[in-house]
């Protein structure tokens, strides 16, 4: 059966940092997927970025952005998520290959306003790869729906235990 875990917590509290060593920790699978990252300006936060694992980067959200959508004080690009990381999903689900990890972070509110990045996520829980996803901590109909799937495991990532973290989801996932 593959492996589902939702890393779940505050922003800031280090679920992108948790993820990122967990892709280092990994050399024996084949990881697919994408991180975001804050933009950040002089001390202020102006933006996230979209980096895919094999390194496409575009911004997905700013403070300059018109949208629709906002989310906060972002507008938010959905083509981003449509470019670079909907396909990869989908064929990760597609062609799964041996030894396959999907990472997707995050399930928030700015990557949720997009439907057919949320199709691509349901089609990747409801395949046989094994996934892990970072979650925002709140509630939502979607990743409420996520989280109460059988075979999905809810981890809570702290302060307390987000250093050693990916290195006991990489013992877990290191052999495919």
């Amino acid at each position: 059966m593959a492996t589902r875990i939702l890393l779940e917590g505050r922003p800031g509290v280090g679920k992108t940092t948790a993820v990122r060593r967990l892709t280092e920790l990994l050399p024996c699978r084949t990881v697919v997927g994408f991180t975001t990252a804050e933009m950040r300006q002089a001390d202020a936060r102006v933006g996230f970025a979209l980096e895919t694992v094999s390194g496409d980067r575009a911004v997905l959200a700013h403070v300059d952005f018109p949208g629709p959508p906002k989310v906060g004080r972002y507008g938010v690009d959905l083509g981003v998520l449509d470019r670079l990381a909907v396909p990869a999903l989908r064929a990760a689900c597609a062609e799964p290959r041996p030894g396959q990890l999907v990472l997707i972070d995050e399930l928030g509110r700015m990557e949720l306003a997009s439907a057919s990045f949320r199709e691509a996520v349901e089609s990747v829980f409801a395949s046989a790869v094994d996934v892990v996803a970072t979650v925002h901590a709140h509630s939502d109909p979607f990743t409420d729906a996520l989280k109460r799937r059988p075979g999905v495991e809810l981890v809570v990532v702290t302060h307390a235990n987000r250093e050693a973290l990916p290195e006991v989801l990489a013992a877990r996932l290191g052999a495919p």
